[in-house]
């Protein structure tokens, strides 16, 4: 057996070419694979990431570090804060107490005030019955006017009143009763029943007592024949009363136009427009006008207002120098101001009615118009500017206008131009007029040939804000009460229907067909709800146009130009139509949604019932117009309206809202929630 060969090392040439061969071998370029190529971009990528979020890591450590660094100082420096401010107050107290001590110690301790202790409202004892308690105002008509003493259909009569309006009140007393037992027994009145009451007043009208026979009535007196009590009695007959009249001036009213002794032109515009006799508002306020006095006029919506300023203000102005292009340049002779555009558009073409047979010139300045052209009429000079404050004074400070011979300035609507906001404006345009023509406070100091201003203010309410307006501006001013303020007329019937919000729309329409094609305004409280009852009505077919500030100027007064040619017959409006629009023929008022106050009440449904004529009105109340629950009740009751039982007994209604009595309700409701 021969032994297997032994493996040799290599040599050392064999190592060299070797070592050369693997060197010549990488030297050589190699071309990578696809494959390769791929995992080797891979491995690169992830190698990157990893870079990155080391960085990022490394960034958020040091930026929380940073963060709790200066969060930490914050809080030191606010310890610091609070430690300063502590010993600053402890410092304070301990200085007050010395001083306290040295003034007890020189001056004496002060002596502690007696606590009286109230007497306690709950355990007051009450002789009367409480408001709620009282159920007599619904079982007769009579116990409404406690102040009165009504007499049973004319059996006895009472002293200083006439005999014939007596008679009169107690046939139409009679007659209201005799109805209201008709109604409660379910009978229907008869055409003998009516003929029965109409001769049973006529008979009434036409009772020649005592009194008649050995004096003749006011109405058959000639103004010179007039005594003292006449003018009572008058005064009395149509609800005027006088506050602020001197001893030294005459403040009679005027019975008809002949005694008002208006100039030719305005007495022939005024008979043109068939103006039988002056409303009592013009009655009282005319002649005091002519004397150029500062009015104050409270009177009920649609009463004539408009004519009861304007009338004295053409009178005025006829004693002025004829406006030549000099005279222009000072500006108008009177201004009138209204807090809406279009009471301010209603209130010129009244104007312009009345100085119809005069070549006056009015220029209306209202917002939503071109300030321009308007600036243009009035450097053409004008006798009478109609505005409304905001824009005229625009045009005052542009110096479009001026106001240095303007001394008859008329505030229509007072009150509703500063709940408007308008004060400032007001105050500023008053302000634009020369103060030196004031009336001087002193009776004795009034010159004779000298022209002071005068300033009519028409107000339905007077809250502080007008006070201070008037005080400022007017010289001793003359108020004049026309009936009771703040109260519905009587020529509207009201309904007070209680509803909820989705029944509304099926309310709306069944009320809009009781009234067929006669005119309608429903009013809203926003301008939203404004559109969509708009649209809900535009939709089921009804002629209707929309009315509230959201409406260019040109659109409102298309809509009000419609409303009143008949081309529409139911106006959607807010409160922009609430005050002093004169629609003539408006059937029906439907408040869709109550107003949040009384007043607004009174004014939105004193848009029917005008000029004499019958209205109805229609008021959707909710259980959320609760603060206006007590007054509305209140409203309807001295109306003598028909008090809903829900509004009469709800817990709302009996208390004025604020009162003492309303806050266990409060509290409960609150406690309740």
């Amino acid at each position: 057996m021969t032994a297997a060969p032994g493996r040799q090392p290599l040599s050392l040439d064999e190592l060299l070419k070797k070592r050369h061969t693997e060197e010549a071998a990488l030297a050589k370029p190699r071309f990578l694979s696809k494959k390769e190529r791929e995992e080797l971009a891979k491995k690169e990528a992830e190698e990157a990431v990893q870079q990155q979020k080391a960085k990022a890591e490394g960034l958020r450590q040091a930026h929380s570090v940073y963060v709790d660094n200066v969060e930490r100082e914050r809080r030191e420096r606010e310890e610091r804060r609070q430690n300063a401010e502590r010993r600053r107050r402890e410092d304070e107290r301990e200085k007050e107490k010395q001083i306290a001590m040295i003034k007890a110690q020189y001056l004496g301790a002060e002596k502690q005030k007696k606590k009286v202790l109230k007497p306690s409202e709950k355990f007051r004892f009450n002789f009367d019955w409480e408001a709620r308690d009282d159920t007599s105002r619904d079982l007769n008509p009579l116990y409404q006017q406690t102040h009165e003493a009504a007499l049973l259909y004319g059996r006895g009569m009472r002293a200083g009143i006439d005999r014939r309006e007596q008679k009169k009140a107690g046939a139409e007393l009679e007659r209201a009763t005799v109805a209201k037992i008709r109604k409660t027994q379910g009978l229907e009145e008869t055409r003998e029943d009516r003929a029965r009451d109409r001769e049973r007043i006529r008979a009434a009208a036409a009772f020649d007592d005592f009194d008649r026979r050995i004096e003749k009535h006011w109405t058959e007196k000639a103004l010179d024949e007039m005594t003292e009590r006449d003018w009572r009695i008058f005064r009395e007959d149509f609800s005027i009363a006088y506050k602020g009249v001197s001893s030294g001036m005459s403040a009679l009213p005027i019975r008809n136009w002949d005694e008002a002794k208006l100039p030719p032109p305005v007495l022939q515009a005024v008979q043109k427009l068939g103006y039988e006799k002056p409303s009592p508002i013009q009655m009282a306020a005319i002649p005091l006008g002519l004397q150029f006095r500062d009015v104050i006029g409270v009177a009920e919506t649609g009463s004539g207002k408009t004519a009861a300023f304007v009338l004295p203000m053409l009178t005025y102005i006829m004693k002025q120098p004829v406006m030549t292009e000099v005279l222009a340049a000072e500006g108008p002779y009177a201004v009138i101001m209204a807090p809406t555009r279009e009471l301010a558009l209603q209130i010129e073409e009244e104007a312009r009615k009345l100085a119809q047979f005069t070549d006056y010139r009015m220029v209306s300045v209202v917002g939503g118009q071109n300030i321009e052209e308007q600036g243009f009429k009035l450097r053409k000079g004008c006798e009478i500017i109609i505005a409304t404050p905001g824009r005229l004074l625009d045009c005052l400070e542009q110096r479009y206008a001026v106001l240095n011979q303007c001394n008859y300035i008329v505030l229509d609507e007072a009150d509703r131009m500063i709940d408007l906001g308008f004060e400032p404006q007001v105050m500023a345009v008053m302000d634009a007029m020369p103060s030196s023509n004031l009336r001087p406070e002193d009776e004795g100091e009034v010159e004779a040939s000298r022209v002071y201003r005068t300033t009519y203010m028409f107000s339905a309410t007077m809250p502080p804000s007008v006070e201070r307006l008037a005080r400022k501006y007017m010289r001793k001013p003359v108020t004049i009460n026309i009936g009771s303020a703040g109260k519905a007329t009587d020529n509207v019937t009201q309904h007070i229907i209680m509803a909820k919000d989705n029944d509304k729309p099926r309310l709306l329409e069944d009320w809009i067909n009781e009234v067929d094609e006669k005119r309608v305004i429903v009013f809203v409280n926003s301008k939203r709800a404004c559109d969509i009852v708009y649209k809900q009505l535009d939709t089921l077919g009804y002629r209707c146009t929309v009315l509230h500030s959201g409406k260019t100027q040109d659109q409102r007064e298309a809509g009000m130009a419609g409303f009143r040619e008949e081309k529409f017959n139911v106006l959607v409006a807010t409160d922009v139509a609430g005050r002093g629009i004169d629609v003539p023929d408006v059937a029906a008022v439907i408040n869709y949604d109550m107003p949040h106050t009384i007043e607004g009440y009174t004014h939105r449904i004193g848009r029917t019932g005008r000029a004499g004529k019958k209205g109805f009105a229609v008021t959707f109340l909710t259980m959320g117009d609760t603060e206006v629950f007590y007054d509305l009740k209140r409203l309807l009751e001295d109306s003598n309206a028909d008090v809903p039982p829900q509004l009469a007994r709800h817990e709302a209604a009996k208390n004025k809202p604020g009162s003492v009595a309303d806050k266990p309700r409060r509290e409960q409701i609150t406690y309740a929630a």
